[in-house]
């Protein structure tokens, strides 16, 4: 429901942001996000819950497209993309601290209720921040606040490049202007506008691919999920596969600090074409990682399985045709639990019906109950590899789509892209988030990892074909190069070559 409400509220942003501005959008999100976090706390229904959700998903949708516009929009060229990133690093952060924040509630009197309601606090420190910050330069000088924005302007660069961004800005405005008297300016009009407009449409065919290629890396299956996969890769213990994701999340920051470091030394499209290489290889070698694990999967022992409580073992496994060729991932796919070896966790087990008396049962003569994924030595593997998923994403894929949808639209436009854009990865989200738990159901592990491996490296093709390097350029320059039509370097005359490397 917050994913869903996040599409929503990227969509809804979009609007908000050209007609009443980037920072009135922000404070409507923190309002947002506040109540829906309120309403779960002191929910006395799960329809509650629901609700809440709704709200906290809408600020969502509003702020992920808003924050990273806002800030590349009141940043200097030369660090838009370490700032814009810089947003990325406090998600990341954001993500790892709540993990350690949950955990700290976990025994605390109303648990849920606290980890839920706590959530509300960042919104109501953002809102009284944000209202001592001015309002975008680009969004002022839009609606004729020239001086306004010249004040603002003159923080942000040196004094001998603010009236060279000025000229720019009103060149910019002057010829969107002369388009709105053509089409005009209601939402309708825009929305024609933007779909017309061949600068647009590039942005877009630009914009939309980076956010529909992060999401179907797999990234938020990996953050949403990680104790989960965790446990598929044979860690039982609900306590360690916590602790492990602790990991993958604090990996996730410190990604964002690299791509912080790097992203205006060596360009957008280098970084999330390199970041791509390197998740396509990771997620080839989980799925490697994963079958093996399944294949060397401990037997079944059917002295094991029936030495517990009369009717305790497997149904399935009772009236399996060929018992003997069942291992743990068998029971598993057949909705039972793998009680191991006491002596040994590799050796055969006891395959039993996924009961809690059972599972207490098991515990109690010193063995390892497995309900998500089976004992394997492949396991330490699984997770250096999904360390190195996260390594590659963060700094590339993960901060990138934002900083490209910030400053790859004309200034009329910006909101609409960046919203379009939006809820296209919220909805690839949603997509991703609800199909993975049935998708390793249907095709196992090993098959999702391959599955997300081959939409990569379709995303690493159109990415290449599609989108533009921006690093360092203005966005009146990134407008021009659009108008002009943008092809990947291989694909260029040689006329066209020598003019791009002589300017």
């Amino acid at each position: 429901m917050a994913v869903a409400g996040a599409i929503f509220g990227a969509a809804f942003g979009g609007w908000i942001n050209d007609s009443f501005g980037r920072k009135p959008s922000i404070l409507v999100a923190d309002i947002l996000f506040f109540v829906g976090a309120i309403v779960m706390a002191l929910a006395p229904a799960p329809w509650m819950i629901i609700i809440g959700r709704i709200f906290v998903g809408l600020g969502v949708g509003m702020a992920s497209m808003t924050a990273p516009l806002y800030i590349s929009e009141a940043s200097p060229a030369r660090i838009r993309g370490a700032l814009v990133s810089t947003n990325g690093l406090l998600i990341t952060g954001g993500q790892f601290l709540s993990y350690l924040i949950n955990l700290a509630f976990t025994h605390a009197p109303g648990t849920w209720r606290w980890m839920l309601g706590v959530a509300g606090l960042p919104a109501v420190v953002q809102f009284f921040f944000m209202l001592s910050l001015p309002e975008s330069p680009r969004w002022l000088y839009r609606r004729n606040k020239v001086e306004e924005a010249r004040s603002i302007l003159e923080k942000i660069y040196p004094a001998n490049e603010v009236e060279s961004e000025l000229i720019a800005l009103r060149n910019s405005v002057e010829a969107e202007k002369a388009d709105e008297q053509a089409i005009g300016d209601n939402f309708i009009a825009k929305m024609k506008g933007a779909l017309s407009n061949v600068v647009v449409r590039r942005g877009l065919y630009a914009g939309v691919t980076v956010q529909v290629a992060q999401q179907f890396s797999g990234i938020n299956t990996v953050m949403y999920y990680s104790p989960t996969i965790v446990q598929f890769a044979g860690f039982a213990s609900n306590k360690t596969a916590l602790a492990l994701s602790l990991v993958t999340s604090g990996l996730n920051a410190v990604g964002s600090i690299v791509s912080m470091a790097f992203v205006d030394r060596y360009g957008r499209r280098r970084m999330m074409i390199v970041s791509m290489f390197g998740i396509i290889s990771c997620l080839v070698i989980l799925s490697i990682v994963f079958f093996q694990a399944a294949s060397h999967a401990p037997k079944i022992s059917q002295l094991e399985s029936t030495h517990f409580a009369t009717n305790a073992t497997c149904p399935s496994f009772l009236s399996a045709s060929n018992p003997t060729s069942w291992n743990c991932m068998s029971c598993l796919k057949a909705e039972c639990a793998f009680c191991a070896n006491g002596a040994n966790e590799y050796s055969p087990g006891a395959c039993l019906a996924k009961t809690s008396d059972l599972e207490t049962l098991c515990h109690g003569q010193h063995r390892t109950w497995f309900k998500d994924g089976c004992p394997s030595k492949f396991g330490f593997l699984a997770v250096v590899f999904l360390g190195l998923y996260i390594i590659s994403y963060s700094p590339g894929m993960g901060t990138v789509p934002w900083i490209v949808n910030s400053e790859i639209y004309p200034l009329k436009y910006r909101g609409i892209g960046g919203g379009i854009a939006a809820v296209f990865n919220w909805v690839c989200n949603l997509i991703v988030s609800l199909t993975f738990l049935t998708l390793t159901k249907a095709l196992g592990s090993s098959g999702t990892f391959l599955l997300f491996a081959g939409y990569c490296v379709i995303g690493l093709v159109f990415i290449y074909w599609f989108v533009p390097e921006t690093k360092g350029l203005q966005f009146e320059e990134v407008e021009k190069m659009l108008k002009s039509g943008y092809k990947p370097l291989a694909f260029k005359t040689k006329s066209t070559r020598g003019e791009n490397q002589s300017a």
